[in-house]
Order: C-alpha cells, then structure tokens, then sequence
C-alpha cells in the first residue's frame, strides 16, 4: 500500500504519544536522504527514522540503529548545531498530508528560547526532510529544490515554506469539521464524488486527500459496491430510477437538489436514501470518525508467507484470515519492509539461477514439442506396412505405368485405392512402402523412449523452479546450485569446492501438535521422504504438478482430519498451485512411496493413494523453524 495519509496519521498519533516532551540526544544522517533520531524520555530511548528516499519514504519508530559515515553530511551537522539536545513539544500533521511536523523547542547562542520545525514530506519522488524557522522559513533541507526542477514550489534555505495544494482535493478532515447537518455533508459528498465519470474508487481517492487507491477499494468493499464502476452511472442510475420516467425534468430537478454548487434547489436528502451515496457516505464518515478518534488497528495482509499489503485501518476486502495485526504502526513498518526486503534481496541474488534455468526450460519445451509433432508424422506408419502387404498380394493384376490400383484390404474386408509410382514396378513399389513403414517404425520407437525422457526432464526444471520461488535464504540457493550442477546443467567453476549445506526443510506443526516438514527442493524432498521419515508417516504432495513434498511424523498415532488438511495445505502452498483456490493433493503413508533406479531427485512413484481438494492458505498455521 502506499504511505498514505491515514499511515501518517497513525504515526503521528503514536509518536506524538511516546515522544512528546522527549530530548534529542543524537542526530544521524546514515544515508545521504534519510536521518535517525535518537530520543530520551522518561519512559526509555526511541529511534525516530525519517527517509526522504524517492523510491521507499519511510517514517518509524526503530529499536534498531544504524552505522552512521566517519564525517556528518551538512545537513546533519546544522541540525545538531540548531536542535541537538532540544525538546520535543509537539508533532502535528496538517489535514491528512503525507507530513510529518516535528515542532522542537531548543536554547540559541545566546540562550534565548527558540523553536524549530523540523518537516519530513513523504510523497514518493517529492519526498524531503525540511529544517524551518517557527514563522516558516526555510533553513535547509536534506534535498535542494530549485526552480528548474519545480515550477510549483522551490525548497531552498532562506525561502518560505508552503504545503502545495491538490488541485481539485477536498482534506477530509476539514470537510468533517464543516458546520454542516448531515444532511447537507452528505449532499456535498455527492457533490464531491458522484458526478465524476471515473470509477468509483478513483472518484473518491481523487476527491480526498490522505486517500490511497487501495483504501479506496476497501471503502467501495465494505459500502458492497463495486470499485470500478462509474461513479457518475451510479447517480444517473439511480436519480432516473426514482423520479417519473415520463418527466425528464423531475430527475434533472432531483439531481440538482444535491448539487450545493446550484442555487435556488433546496435540498431533497430523500433522493439518495438506501443509494451508492448513502451507503459510501456512511462507511466514509465512519472511518473519519475512526481516524480523527486515533483508533487504528495496523494489519499486514499475507498471501502464504508473502506480505503484500499493509494498512492502518482493518482490511476486510482481503478476508481476516489473512491479516496481522500489530500492537503499533511503526512495528507494522518496520516488520513489512524488512520481509519485502527481504524477498527482493533474495529475487535479486536469484536471479543468475532463474535465468539459467528458465533459458534450459524454454529449449526443452521446444524440442518436446518438435518431437511430439514427429511422433504425429510417423501415425501413417501402418497404412504404408498394409499398402506393401496388398500390393505383394494383389499388385500382379497392375497395369504397366498405372498411378494406382485398387485392392481389397482384408483387415477391413475394404476396397481402397493405393498410389503407384508409374515408373516402378508393383513389387518395387511394395518396397518403396516397406521401407517408408520401417523408417517411421524406428522414429516412433526412438521417439517413444526419448519424449520421456525429456518430458521428466521438464518436470525436473519446473521443479527446480518452483524451488527457487520457495527459497527464503541464500543457504537455499546454494543447495539448488548444487543440483544444478549435479544434472549439468551448470559447471562448477574449476578448483572450487562443492559449498557447505545449511539449508534445513521448513518445520511446521499442526493444531493437534504433530509436526510437519516440507522439503525446499528435490534433494530435501528425497531426504525427507526416504531417509528422515518412517513406513508409518504420511506423504503429501500437489497432483500432476512440481511442488515439495510434505512428511507428517505420526510417531505410530492416528492422524485426526485437521492435521491432515493442514499437511494438503502446505502440499498445495509449497507446489505451482499456490494462489489457486482448489488444489488437488494426493497423500499417502510413506511405506508404498518408491523412487525408481535412476530417477532423477525428487521423482517418486506411487499406486495407491488417497487424494483431497483443498486450498493453499497456510496463514494459520504455526512455523516452528526453517
């Protein structure tokens, strides 16, 4: 989700909680656009994070510190000649901006009571961190800003200080504030958002600031309309529905009566009873009231393992069976970015592996194909052995140069006609059809052997894949390096050593307290199925498609239902079906679970076993170790 307004809300709240009346003891500049702060009060020590980077703008509460460079930038050094060892007095955030004013209160060179504001804007490729005086003029500022790079406003010491205004965007708190009946906000409301012809979503994120797309769509979610819709047909629809359908005039009149930017109609509130506008309205007004009361409730969104969202506020359109939720938002920040990190480093580290094996992939799917449109070209095979037959049979009754003649085939007790070569004989022509039949013959059995082999290796490089979308760890990658290797499909650089594995199967552990193991890769799986586990276990894997396999120690008792949907589960999340609503596991105990000789990792065989249809959601269950 985007650093929204309703996130920077939450934060001021939190910070102006635990920080107001703190003393600034240390001031940082770690990275060229981003300071730390570290802050005493009377409760304990708080490290304040303010990042003015284009591509991640952060603001967070921190008990982590980083290294700062042996010499203090600039900015750095201004700050601590200004406001080292201040006061805290206040924190504010002006309407729902994306802005953070920290007000401090510190003695100049001459002892003298001053105060500063220090402003961090956290606006995507605009971020910045300013220095100003109380009256608003600018001191300096992390990053310089000068006319040639905005027309709208110049950030430079010495120039004022303004909040450059949205054009078109109305700040939802002060449209809350308005001495309005509710009646009348809501006829502005409609105002605002419904006479825009853009989907409802964006009708509303544009309207107000402080709003992302994404908290738009839960808005639209929780009002059960849908999101991309016209806002404006939503009022046509329903303006035209209640009004006479004989009398334009009367749902003209009906529209204008909610429009306050059209004088002389009073307002008829009636019209929009039980309508999209009622129910946005009412879901709108409600999360202002949460938001200006300061009651948030941070939540991750995970997909499996994988965050994808955070917010806030609750996120009902993505189910509660996959949120978290955190005690503050700082902790929600500081845990989201660090698993996103997280996973793109190890993406990026990836990377070579991905390419290698994508590229061997794409060449195997080719020549499958071409061999199996081969195998397409030799199902004439038999007609050609029955032409020779016949013509051994019957080519005597051929006419010298004839192009073909006709002879009852008695495999079918048909009559058919069999093309001649009018230059051959019918016996030389016979052996011309032998010779087509015994070509194609010795195609399609070579082919026969050689399509399996290169269709288990598909299987082999999908599995490969798939371990690599699974892998958490660099020790991960180097364990499917080496069966990389081990297939030849990479050379191990000459004269180093096969490196040291570290990489450990994930471990979970069921609701009825029976733990569960999930192989990150072929070598893993083989391990676990047929070295770690015993006859009595059971065997989970994804049907007809690469994925992990799962073993559930029994340890000799009898598995109840629930374990055994948790273990098809992590079968369905850790395969290629993840993110598929059903998913068909087959399971099994692992004493009828065998590996042919010669098979290549991971491939197992089986020829009984039960099978379930169930989804791939792990949210629920408990991770012990990886």
């Amino acid at each position: 989700m985007a650093f929204d307004g309703i996130t920077v809300a939450a934060l001021i709240k939190e910070c102006k909680t635990l920080l107001t009346g703190s003393r600034i003891y240390k001031i940082a500049q770690p990275e060229a656009d981003e300071l730390q702060l570290t802050l005493k009060t009377k409760t304990g020590q708080y490290h304040l994070l303010l990042s003015a980077s284009a591509s991640l703008p952060l603001i967070y509460l921190t008990g982590q510190t980083k290294q700062s460079p042996l010499t203090a930038p600039g900015f750095c050094m201004l700050l601590r000649k200004h406001i080292q060892n201040g006061r805290i007095v206040d924190i504010t955030q002006p309407g729902l901006e994306r802005i953070m004013q920290i007000h401090i209160e510190h003695l100049n060179e001459l002892g003298d009571l001053c105060r500063k504001k220090l402003i961090v804007e956290v606006m995507g490729k605009h971020s910045n961190i300013i220095f100003c005086t109380e009256d608003d003029k600018i001191i300096d500022s992390i990053k310089h800003i000068s006319g040639m790079v905005s027309s709208v406003r110049e950030v430079l010491p010495g120039k004022p200080y303004f909040i450059p205004q949205p054009e078109n965007k109305e700040d939802p708190v002060v449209f809350m504030e308005r001495a309005l009946s509710d009646e009348e906000r809501k006829s502005a409301f409609a105002a605002l958002i419904f006479q825009k012809p853009a989907p409802l979503y964006k009708a509303l994120y544009t309207s107000f600031t402080g709003f992302s797309p994404i908290l738009a769509q839960e808005l639209c979610f929780r009002s059960s309309l849908d999101s991309d819709r016209s806002a404006l047909s939503y009022l046509r629809e329903e303006l035209f529905a209640s009004a006479d359908p004989s009398d334009s005039d009367a749902a003209l009149k009906k529209a204008a009566s909610f429009m306050p930017d059209m004088p002389g109609l009073a307002s008829d509130s009636s019209a929009l009873e039980n309508t999209a506008v009622t129910l946005l309205y009412n879901r709108f007004t409600d999360l202002m009231k949460q938001v200006m009361d300061g009651a948030f409730s941070p939540v991750i969104v995970y997909e499996g393992k994988t965050p994808v969202e955070f917010s806030a506020i609750s996120m009902q359109m993505y189910g509660a069976a996959s949120s978290k939720p955190f005690p503050s938002i700082s902790a929600l920040l500081e845990t989201y970015y660090a698993e996103r990190n997280a996973l793109t480093r190890i993406r990026q580290r990836s990377a070579d592996l991905r390419k290698i094996v994508q590229t061997i992939l794409e060449r195997t799917v080719k020549k499958y194909d071409l061999q199996i449109q081969q195998m397409k070209d030799t199902e004439k095979r038999e007609k050609y052995r029955i032409y020779g037959e016949l013509l051994h049979t019957y080519g005597y009754g051929a006419e010298p140069g004839a192009k073909s003649i006709e002879a009852l085939n008695y495999y079918t007790g048909e009559t058919i006609k069999i093309p001649l070569d009018p230059t051959l004989t019918a016996s030389e022509n016979a052996k011309k059809y032998f010779d087509r039949y015994g070509k194609m013959k010795r195609t399609y059995e070579a082919l026969s052997a050689l399509t399996v082999e290169v269709k288990e290796e598909i299987s082999h490089l999908e599995s490969i894949a798939a371990s690599l979308d699974i892998a958490e760890q660099e020790s991960d990658l180097v364990e499917i390096k080496e069966e990389l290797i081990a297939a030849g499909y990479v050379r191990r650089k000459g004269g180093t050593k096969r490196e040291k594995i570290t990489s450990r199967p994930f471990h979970y552990i069921s609701s009825d307290g029976f733990h569960m193991y999930v192989g990150k890769n072929n070598f893993q799986n083989d391990e676990l199925t047929f070295k770690f586990a015993v006859g009595s276990d059971w065997w989970f894997h994804a049907k007809g498609q690469p994925g992990s396999h799962v073993i559930v120690r029994t340890e000799g008792a009898e598995l109840p239902d629930s374990t055994f949907e948790e273990a098809a589960r992590l079968a369905a999340y850790y395969s290629k079906g993840r993110g598929q609503e059903k998913v068909e596991i087959d399971y099994i105990e692992k004493k009828h679970v065998k590996k042919p000789n010669g098979a290549k990792p991971g491939f197992v065989v089986y020829y009984t076993n039960y099978s379930m249809i169930i989804d791939s959601d792990i949210s629920k269950i408990e991770q012990i170790s990886s």
